[in-house]
């Protein structure tokens, strides 16, 4: 098997051949032991050639997972109705004192107003008071009268009235002078009726640029319903003043929209419910600042079917340096008939 020169006992690497017999003879020795241990691995149930011991395998862990339980589908059953009666709101009726408040009235002339509730006069009773307030103050006797209304906006459900702007004719007129008045046409027939019926300005789109330069102002401005589309530049300088088919200041009828709107009377509802509008001068008889007040009061109250209930919460009465009255609406509010029922019932059909 190896080719050494006989009669020489060493290698060429320099090692003799006794010690290289020394070596093989154990490596022989060791490798029973090696079969032998390898036997037994086989014996024990070993089957693993990795190195990975079958003891190691024991402590492992081991993830354990929780038997899902079936989702049971139950019917809900119906909400049970609140059988607890529900707490009434409490009201001043039947009662010997209004709540939070020391009395209904005052017995002395001389009290604290935050204790007793703010008494409600008779129109005749407030103007006669805000009259006697302007000699006690020395102010100014032509000063104007104001009213201030707030609305019961709701009909059926969800429904409300949608604010509006109205012009009435007063019985009394308080104004000296007759509104401004502006029309916009481009027909020469129209414009010689417009000036004919006492227009203070008439004119087409050539008014537009004039109006925007603040060199051209007026009150009221009406238009015939071919100039709408072209006066759109002008919504943002006159804003509730641009002419608008609800409000009454577009149509054909130019000597009738004149009329209103030199000697009418303009109101709107603002802040969603309420109405702030002049109705006279101090100096003025009670009788003509009452009956310019129920001119407004029922023009307003054509605004909502009566069978709604009143229209008019509340009706404040002041003037320019006094303070505030209330005063009862009831006397003016239209009073429920067969018509207005029939009518009722047709705005709800």
């Amino acid at each position: 098997m190896f080719d050494y020169p006989q009669g020489s006992g060493e290698r060429k690497d320099g090692r003799n051949f006794g010690e290289f017999s020394g070596m093989a003879a154990g490596v022989a020795g060791r490798l029973p032991r090696v079969f032998a241990g390898c036997h037994k691995h086989v014996l024990s149930g070993g089957c693993s050639i990795t190195g990975v011991s079958s003891i190691s395998k024991k402590h492992l862990p081991v993830r354990q997972f929780a038997a899902v339980k079936a989702v049971k589908t139950e019917k809900k059953e119906p909400k049970k109705e609140n059988l607890k009666p529900k707490s009434e709101s409490k009201t001043d009726s039947n009662r010997h004192k209004p709540f939070g408040l020391t009395a209904w009235e005052p017995v002395d002339d001389v009290y604290r107003i935050q204790y007793y509730p703010k008494k409600v006069h008779d129109i005749e009773t407030a103007v006669d008071m805000l009259k006697k307030f302007q000699q006690l103050d020395f102010t100014y006797p032509r000063q104007p009268v104001y009213i201030d209304l707030r609305l019961d906006m709701k009909l059926e459900k969800k429904k409300k009235v949608d604010p509006f702007v109205s012009i009435v004719h007063l019985p009394y007129a308080f104004t000296t002078t007759a509104s401004k008045v502006l029309v916009f046409t481009e027909t020469p027939e129209e414009a010689a009726v417009a000036q004919k019926h006492g227009a203070d300005i008439v004119g087409g789109t050539e008014l537009i640029q004039k109006i925007l330069d603040d060199e051209i102002q007026a009150d009221f401005y009406v238009s015939v319903p071919d100039m709408v589309s072209k006066l759109v530049p002008l919504k943002n300088k006159l804003r509730k003043k641009f002419p608008k088919s609800k409000r009454g200041s577009v149509g054909h009828n130019i000597p009738e929209m004149i009329e209103i709107f030199k000697t009418g009377h303009e109101y709107l509802v603002d802040r969603d419910c309420y109405i702030l509008t002049k109705v006279g001068t101090l100096d003025m008889p009670r009788e003509n600042i009452v009956a310019n007040i129920a001119t407004i009061i029922k023009d307003v109250c054509t605004h909502k079917p009566v069978g709604f209930g009143p229209f008019v919460e509340r009706a404040i009465i002041c003037s320019a340096t006094s303070e505030s009255l209330l005063f009862k609406v009831e006397p003016f509010l239209p009073q429920i008939t067969e018509d207005n029922e029939e009518e009722n019932e047709n705005a709800n059909n």
